[in-house]
């Protein structure tokens, strides 16, 4: 039988629902819009996503992060000095970032009507002009392969790009977002461009907005935005990944542990089992030094610093990643203990006791996900990308008290079984 949220809190979380009314539309251009009114603050949220992730380096990696970190070197008249001074002047917040699916622009401004046109003007400017100038396309380019050396200095970081590309194979997903330094020496600004006109255009954008501003104003901020946009098309679906090969990779590395890095092809945004797994992880790996994983490597054992699985859900299917860390002596013995206890979690599945404490913990949680305009701004952004129901976030601690364990076990049995198992171990001999 299900067990019923307790009264306060499914009040709490009903009433943050009933006053975040999640209102969604699309322009003529093709731009999905996701918009929540939220006058508490003489602020404005609003994020631009667009469906230009590294997915879509098309055989040059590093391209689309290349591009999207250009966006604040220069647009229009301004170049990268001019434009930080325009924005701090006026207290305005504009930063971009990028995910294998995703790339997005980011702005926070006053809601006050001359500091917001200015925003959403240099906005438009810097989504649909940038300048690409070469000196920034060097200094960008040198900035990345500085973090790229860097990386490669780390043993998490070699053990979680090795088990990327393991998973992946030639898959999009597969490669660093960073690029390499032979794909980064052949890009040019005429690449960038062509990228920049393919994927950054109305047909592949999502606008969220979240602040002070009425349905009219919103309408009539996102229309001045996207007609600064070319129409375009939307992206086209990325491909399935084919089913990597198991097995266990080691690679020798000059550190006093390993990083173990364990994983399987997980779930997409809108995967059906979405709700069993995120619980059954919970339970397994999810929730640190509470989780099996971190009980029994851990705590009881003392074999792991660090213990840790999560899902990566995106277009399609994303990484499931347990990783741990421990001295070199201890590696195969931990490695053996963490695929025992996966083992044994998908032939019995969680307890009643660990079942509830899973529940509890993530629906008491949820409402902090939603305690700022700025995580609202986050996952409505994220609803309206990957097409999701604008009652997900209305209906998550419900979906997420219906998991029986039974659930959790047949998915688990079905989705995640142990002879899939990829691992990657990254570290230095015995002594």
């Amino acid at each position: 039988m299900t067990r019923q949220i307790p009264v306060l809190l499914f009040l709490l979380l009903a009433g943050a629902a009933q006053a975040m009314q999640i209102q969604s539309w699309q322009t003529e251009q093709g731009a999905r819009v996701m918009y929540v009114h939220a006058p508490g603050l003489p602020m404005v949220n609003l994020s631009v996503l667009f469906d230009a992730g590294s997915a879509r380096d098309g055989g040059q990696p590093g391209k689309a992060r290349l591009l999207n970190q250009l966006l604040l070197e220069g647009a229009g008249e301004r170049d990268a000095d001019s434009l930080a001074r325009h924005l701090e002047s006026r207290g305005i917040e504009i930063s971009t970032r990028i995910s294998r699916d995703i790339a997005w622009i980011d702005m926070r401004s006053l809601s006050d009507k001359n500091i917001l046109t200015v925003a959403l003007d240099t906005l438009a400017e810097i989504i649909a002009k940038p300048r690409l100038d070469a000196e920034a396309i060097a200094r960008v380019k040198e900035r990345t392969l500085a973090e790229l050396r860097l990386s490669r200095q780390s043993a998490e970081d070699v053990a979680e790009q090795m088990l990327m590309q393991a998973l992946y194979g030639k898959h999009p997903y597969a490669h660093d977002p960073r690029g390499d330094e032979q794909s980064l020496a052949g890009l040019d600004a005429g690449q960038l461009q062509a990228f920049h006109e393919q994927y950054y255009v109305a047909a592949n954008a999502v606008i969220a907005i979240v602040g002070n501003v009425d349905r009219n104003q919103a309408e009539l901020l996102v229309n001045r935005l996207v007609g600064s946009l070319v129409v375009g098309a939307k992206a086209a679906p990325l491909p399935q990944p084919e089913k990597p090969k198991p097995g266990i990779l080691r690679k020798q590395f000059p550190a006093t542990q390993t990083h173990i890095n364990m994983g399987m092809l997980g779930i997409s945004r809108n995967d059906a089992d979405y709700f069993p797994l995120l619980v059954g992880n919970h339970i397994l790996g999810g929730s640190g030094l509470t989780s099996i994983m971190g009980e029994e490597v851990r705590n009881k054992r003392g074999l792991s610093y660090g213990i840790s699985s999560h899902f990566s859900p995106l277009w399609v299917q994303g990484p499931w990643m347990l990783s741990a860390q421990t001295k070199n002596d201890q590696a195969e013995s931990t490695r053996q203990l963490m695929v025992a206890l996966l083992r044994d979690f998908i032939d019995e599945g969680p307890g009643k006791k660990q079942l509830e404490a899973a529940k509890k913990h993530l629906v008491g949680g949820f409402p902090l996900k939603l305690s700022s305009n700025k995580k609202i701004l986050q996952r409505i952004a994220v609803l309206g990308f990957y097409g999701l129901p604008l009652d997900w976030l209305d209906t998550w601690a419900v979906r997420v008290e219906q998991v029986s364990a039974s659930q959790i076990r047949r998915v688990f049995r079905r989705r995640m079984p142990v002879k899939n198992l990829l691992t990657v171990m990254v570290g230095g001999k015995k002594k």
